[in-house]
């Protein structure tokens, strides 16, 4: 492993940083102009501009072009044939850039078109393909290895093939949407990312002198620069928020986390740092996919005169339920993850249930609650949950891999 590609990496993260934290307020005025939207928790109703992101993303795509030459260096300035140039590696760099470059096209036409959720998980899946080709030809390791109790029924590993492409594909799908559903208080998207970055930062230093040093190398090219700009980002967003990030983060945020945990071989790993997101998806799946009717906004419910915020809910008629979306929010209600209540008026019986989104199950356990707070609470959970993934990851695996 070469150290002076690394300090240079730093070096460029540390400028990123800076560079990200002065544009941003710079270019404020310029967005609040042209795409603005209200905080809806706080009294003053200010507008504040949006899609502030797409400022880190491309001072982060910058920083990444300028770092390109770096890693090569020594093939770029002596020209000998018996040091062949390492393509492969080359080309692994390039499709990470565009599939994030995408991503971040992605995040800004949503953040200006306001798209369909069915072309949110169609275009993922497309800025996916070049990171799934760089790896059929690179690297194209289908094999997964079968835990140790198991091994006596299904044998040591399992060649699943194409089926592994496909659970990559869906893995960008789901990243870049994870953190896009898990977002709508001062600092939640930003902050979310940061401990994700951090955590596989530190687990990429840990697994540097592993079987794979190279492609924990790769991931630290990627995620070091990701971590300054997302730094610069948060004091901005932070309680009080001057801007929101808006869709072109979650998306940007998402796609560089896909893309290391596939080019750098740890794409099962990835998924134990995302622990509340997956929650977070598999809770909100009846609304997402419309078993229980799903507003456009999930947003928690400001109370302007305590100041705090409350639980948010959806009504609907008893009749736009279906039998399983009936199955499904009675479920939920015996397990006490909704709250759940009917209501009788001039215009009939209606039902109204909470939001079934991981910020607002916070506020039903613990009541309502200061968004300041609430934000903080939720990123030690995330913390937390991070200290859980490398548990599993590290102590608990030894009972069931020779690791």
């Amino acid at each position: 492993m070469e150290i002076f590609p690394l300090v240079v990496n730093v070096l460029l993260s540390v400028g990123g940083t800076v560079v990200a934290g002065r544009l941003i307020p710079a270019l404020s005025p310029l967005f609040i102009k042209k795409l603005s939207g209200i905080d809806m928790s706080k009294r003053t109703k200010e507008r504040l501009p949006e899609a502030l992101g797409v400022v880190s993303a491309a001072v982060y795509l910058i920083v990444m072009f300028i770092f390109i030459p770096v890693p090569f260096a020594k093939y770029l300035t002596v020209r000998d044939s018996s040091r062949g140039f390492p393509f492969h590696e080359y080309v692994e760099y390039l499709a990470a850039l565009l599939s994030i470059c995408c991503a971040v096209l992605l995040g800004l036409s949503d953040d200006v078109l306001d798209l369909r959720w069915r072309h949110k998980l169609l275009l993922p899946t497309v800025a996916s393909l070049p990171l799934l080709m760089v790896y059929l030809v690179t690297f194209d390791l289908t094999v997964i290895i079968v835990p140790a109790p198991l091994r006596s029924i299904f044998g040591y590993s399992i060649n699943v093939g194409w089926l592994y492409y496909i659970y990559m594909g869906m893995l960008a799908v789901f990243c870049t949407n994870a953190i896009n559903i898990y977002a709508g208080i001062n600092g939640i998207e930003v902050g979310q990312s940061i401990i994700i970055a951090a955590s596989v930062i530190v687990f990429n230093v840990i697994e540097l002198n592993g079987a794979y040093p190279d492609a924990h190398v790769f991931t630290l090219y990627f995620l070091l620069p990701f971590l300054g700009v997302s730094l610069a980002l948060f004091c901005h967003n932070r309680y009080p928020a001057r801007v929101f990030v808006g869709d072109t983060f979650c998306y940007f945020a998402g796609m560089t986390f896909a893309v290391v945990a596939i080019l750098g071989h740890f794409s099962k790993t990835m998924l134990l740092f995302f622990i509340p997101q997956v929650f977070n998806f598999l809770y909100s799946v009846p609304q997402l996919f419309h078993f229980i009717p799903c507003p456009r906004h999930r947003l928690p419910r400001y109370n302007e005169e305590t100041d705090l915020l409350e639980q948010s809910f959806s009504r609907f008629k008893p009749t736009d339920l279906s039998v399983l979306g009936k199955a499904m929010l009675y479920i939920l209600t015996l397990l006490r993850l909704v709250t759940y209540r009917k209501i009788h008026d001039k215009d009939g019986e209606f039902i109204e249930c909470s939001n079934l989104t991981i910020i607002n199950l916070a506020i039903k356990m613990f009541g309502a609650t200061h968004e300041k707070t609430l934000t903080r609470n939720l990123l030690l959970l995330q913390s937390a949950c991070s200290v859980a993934a490398l548990l599993i990851r590290y102590p608990l695996a030894k009972l069931l891999y020779e690791v």
